[in-house]
Parts: structure tokens; C-alpha cells; sequence
């Protein structure tokens, strides 16, 4: 729940730019929804542009504080789980895909802060599939680390394509295949 009038146009301004993407959704829309006057807006958001990147570096935080929780686990527990996370994830009634992937397309150049934004969470990802990789102590762990993003990302990617299905599942078995192939010992699946 937001507590604050900035933290009220952030949650609705995520949940439209997800839903319907940054540019069809138009300040009027988001005003109307969050019940926010338009000069609060502009008291705490210069521009549309500094509103879009706000809410995608909000997303950011509210996922990289999950992420850690998971991977604070033991190693391998934590790459079952972010994979069991992702299929919860697609499952969720109001999935739409990623939405970082989402603003890397609609802002294709590679200098745009919404893009860097997006980049940052992906690379952050990366980050702790090799983490938690180097401590496994597998050959390689960068190189696997990108596979593992690979099918995550696919995941995502497919289950926004072609709807949500067992996508998460597929992606975690194969994970499963690669993490047993490089000497990694898994829990039992729960």
C-alpha cells in the first residue's frame, strides 16, 4: 500500500507501463487512476521520462531485494529457487512478461536510462547466477551463469509470447540438466 503520494503515482505508474507499455500510457491515465492531483506529479517528477525511469529502478529494488533473499540461501538451493520463482511468477494472473525486457524494446538505444535501467537488472541477475556458481566451485561459472540467463530470460520471453504455461518448469529442467552436468549436486524438488 503506498504511503505516500510519490510512492502512490510510482505503484500505479508501474502497474500501467507494465500492463500497457511506457509510451501508450499517458500521464492523464496514470493521474486518473492514482487519484493524484497533476501538480503533486510535477512537484515530485520533472517529466513523463523521469517518472518511467523512477518506477522501472523501483521494480528494480523491489526485485534485487528478493533476488538476495533467494540467493542467500545455500547455492544450489538458490538457482532451484529463483527457477521455482519463475514459474510462480509466470503463473501469476497479472503476468505480462518482463519488465525490464519490455522497456529495453521500446527504448532501443543503448544510452537511454531506461535501457541502462534494464540492463543493470539483467547484468544483476548474471551476477548472482555466477555467485552462486563460484561457490558451488563449477568450471566456468560465468559461461554457465549466461546459459542459466538464457533460459530464464526465454522463459520470460515465451511466456509472454505464446501465454503462460508451463514455461518456468521447462526452463528449471533444464537448468536442472546443466547445473547436474557441471557437478552440481540439487535438492530434491519440492
Amino acid at each position: 500500500m503506498a504511503t505516500s503520494k510519490r510512492e502512490q503515482l510510482l505503484d500505479t505508474a508501474l502497474q500501467l507501463f507494465y500492463r500497457e507499455g511506457y509510451h501508450a500510457t499517458g500521464i492523464e491515465r496514470i493521474l486518473a487512476e492514482s487519484g493524484v492531483a497533476k501538480m503533486t506529479l510535477y512537484k515530485h517528477f520533472a517529466s513523463k521520462d523521469e517518472l518511467m525511469l523512477a518506477a522501472l529502478q523501483r521494480r528494480h529494488e523491489q526485485l534485487a531485494t528478493l533476488l538476495q533473499a533467494v540467493f542467500a540461501q545455500p547455492p544450489a538451493q538458490a538457482l532451484q529457487a529463483c527457477f521455482e520463482g519463475l514459474q510462480q511468477w509466470i503463473a501469476a494472473a497479472d503476468f505480462c512478461g518482463c519488465p525490464f525486457s519490455h522497456a529495453a524494446a521500446e527504448f532501443q538505444q543503448a544510452e537511454h536510462p531506461l535501457h541502462q535501467q534494464a540492463r543493470r537488472h539483467k547484468v544483476l541477475l548474471a551476477e548472482l547466477f555466477n555467485g552462486a556458481l563460484v561457490q558451488l566451485g563449477v568450471a566456468q561459472p560465468a559461461l554457465l551463469a549466461q546459459q542459466l540467463l538464457l533460459l530464464f530470460e526465454g522463459a520470460l520471453s515465451l511466456a509472454h509470447v505464446q501465454g503462460p504455461a508451463e514455461q518456468g518448469r521447462q526452463a528449471a529442467a533444464a537448468a536442472s540438466v546443466l547445473l547436474v552436468a557441471a557437478g552440481v549436486q540439487l535438492p530434491p524438488s519440492r
